[in-house]
C-alpha cells in the first residue's frame, strides 16, 4: 500500500522538475573540476614561459568552479525540498481519500440498522432520537395507524393517566392490541424524557421490564407503543375498587419478586447501571397471568451518567428516598428504598401517603416502622383481605426485607439482589420461585 501512495505521489511530480534535475546534471558534467580534458600542448608552453599568469588563470577557474558547484547545491536543495512538499502533498490527498472511502463504507454498513429510525419527517424536533436496538429496531409508527386503533384517542379507549401522559388501548387491522401512551413534548423536559424513555426501553430485554414496540411523532406530541399489560397497573389492583381482592398472599409475593428481578437487571445487568428514579406501584404493570413489569423510564438516569448530579428533583411523593430528597444523593439505593415501599403496600395494602385531615398527612413508611418490628402487633396491620391466609413465618421474614429497604441511611439497605435472594424461598415454585406448597389432603370417606 506504501508502495501504490508512493507510485501515485510520483505520477503528480511535475514534467518541470525532472527538466530542472537534467540541467543541474548537465551542469555538473560542464564542470572543469569534475570532467576537465587533458592540458593542450599551447596552454603547456605558455604555462612554462608564464608562471604568474598561470597562478592568477588558476585562482580565477577555481572561483568560478566554487560559484557553479555552490548554485548547483543551491538547486538541487531546492528541488528537493519542492519534491518533498510535493510527495508529501499527494500522500495527503491519498490519505484524505482513503478515510473519506471508509466513513462510506461505514455508514453503508450502519444503513440497514438505522433504517426507518430518519426522523426527518419530524421536522428535525426530535433529532437526537436516533437509536438501534438490542433487539433489532425501534419501529417508526404512522400516526394514522395508532389515530384508527384508538378512535382518534376517544375517552371509551383510555387505559389510565400518569403524570407523564394518557394512556390507550389501540386495536390494529390484524386485530392485536397495544397500548399507547400518549404525550405533550412542547416542552424541553418532556421532549427529552420521551426521548430517555424509547432511548432505554430499546435498549432492554427482560421479562421483567415492559417491551416497546414502536415510537410515533405527530406535531408536538409523542407517542410511546408498549405490548398490552391486560391486569393494568398494580396500584389499580391495590387501591381501586377491587381494593386488591384479585391478589392472593402468593400472588402478591409473585409481583414483589418480579419487580426486585426488573430492578436488578437495571442495577446489575445494564452497562452502565441504570437507576429507575421512579419506581411506584403505578410503574408497575400485570400481564393476564399477573407477570409484574416495570414500565415508564423518562426519569430513568445511567448511573455513570455525567451530569446525573445537575438533575432536578424528581419523583413521586412517599416513594422518595429521604437522601435524595434532603440531599440530591441519587444511588442505586433510592430504588431499593422505593420498592420496600411497593412492598410494604403489597402487605398492608395502605397507599404510600395518606391524608388523615385536610392539613395533615401521613406515610405509610412512618406509621408502619414501629409496628414491623412488634410480631404481636404485626400479624393484625396486614391487609385485610389476605390476613387470614397468611403463614406468620413467611409475614415476618417478608416484613424484614421491608424494615431493610426503608432504613433512613441508605447503606444500612441491602442491594437489590440481595433482595432478590430473600424472596425467591418465599414463592411458589409454580410462580417462579422455589417454594414448594403441600398440597392440602382430603379428608378419608369424602
Amino acid at each position: 500500500m506504501k508502495l501504490l501512495h508512493l507510485v501515485l505521489a510520483l505520477q503528480t511530480v511535475p514534467i518541470w522538475f525532472f527538466h530542472l534535475c537534467l540541467v543541474a546534471v548537465h551542469a555538473i558534467q560542464e564542470d572543469p573540476l569534475v570532467s576537465s580534458p587533458p592540458p593542450s600542448p599551447i596552454s603547456t608552453s605558455m604555462a612554462a614561459f608564464s608562471p604568474g599568469v598561470e597562478l592568477e588563470m588558476g585562482i580565477k577557474d577555481q572561483q568560478k568552479h566554487e560559484e557553479l558547484h555552490k548554485k548547483i547545491i543551491l538547486l538541487l536543495i531546492v528541488s528537493c525540498s519542492i519534491l518533498v512538499v510535493i510527495v508529501f502533498l499527494s500522500l495527503f490527498s491519498c490519505f484524505i481519500y482513503y478515510r473519506k472511502s471508509c466513513q462510506k463504507k461505514k455508514a453503508s454498513q450502519c444503513s440497514d440498522v438505522e433504517k426507518g429510525l430518519s426522523l426527518a419527517p419530524f421536522f428535525g424536533k426530535f433529532s437526537s432520537l436516533r437509536m438501534a436496538s438490542n433487539k433489532g429496531s425501534v419501529s417508526l409508527i404512522d400516526y394514522k395507524i395508532l389515530e384508527k386503533g384508538t378512535n382518534n384517542f376517544e375517552d371509551d379507549k383510555l387505559l389510565g393517566k400518569g403524570g407523564f401522559g394518557l394512556v390507550y388501548k389501540a386495536v390494529l387491522e390484524d386485530e392485536s392490541s397495544i397500548a399507547v401512551k400518549k404525550l405533550d413534548c412542547a416542552t424541553d423536559d418532556a421532549q427529552k424524557e420521551f426521548e430517555n424513555e424509547v432511548g432505554l426501553l430499546s435498549k432492554f430485554q427482560h421479562p421483567n421490564i415492559i417491551s416497546i414496540v414502536g415510537y410515533s411523532v405527530h406535531e408536538e406530541m409523542g407517542f410511546i407503543i408498549y405490548e398490552l399489560m391486560s391486569n393494568g397497573s398494580l396500584e389499580d389492583l391495590l387501591h381501586g375498587t377491587s381494593r386488591g381482592s384479585s391478589l392472593n398472599w402468593h400472588l402478591r409475593l409473585k409481583i414483589a419478586l418480579d419487580t426486585a428481578r426488573g430492578l436488578e437487571y437495571l442495577h446489575e445487568f445494564c452497562k452502565p447501571a441504570v437507576i429507575h428514579r421512579d419506581l411506584k406501584s403505578s410503574n408497575i404493570l400485570l400481564d393476564a397471568n399477573f407477570n409484574a413489569k416495570l414500565s415508564d423510564f423518562g426519569l430513568a438516569v445511567a448511573d455513570s451518567s455525567h451530569n446525573k448530579n445537575k438533575l432536578k428533583l424528581s419523583g413521586t411523593v412517599g416513594y422518595v428516598a429521604p437522601e435524595y430528597l434532603l440531599d440530591g444523593e441519587l444511588t442505586d439505593k433510592s430504588d431499593v428504598y422505593a420498592f420496600g415501599v411497593v412492598l410494604l403496600e403489597l402487605l398492608l395494602g395502605r397507599r404510600p401517603v395518606e391524608k388523615l385531615t385536610p392539613a395533615h398527612c401521613q406515610s405509610i413508611v412512618t406509621w408502619a416502622m414501629p409496628q414491623l418490628t412488634n410480631r404481636a402487633v404485626l400479624p393484625t396491620i396486614v391487609d385485610p383481605v389476605i390476613r387470614g391466609s397468611v403463614d406468620e413465618k413467611y409475614l415476618f421474614q417478608v416484613a424484614a426485607v421491608a424494615i431493610l429497604c426503608i432504613q433512613p441511611e441508605p447503606s444500612y439497605r441491602p442491594l437489590i439482589t440481595d433482595v432478590v435472594h430473600s424472596l425467591v424461598p418465599l414463592v411458589p415454585l409454580e410462580l417462579g420461585g422455589t417454594l414448594r406448597v403441600a398440597q392440602p389432603t382430603t379428608p378419608r370417606g369424602h
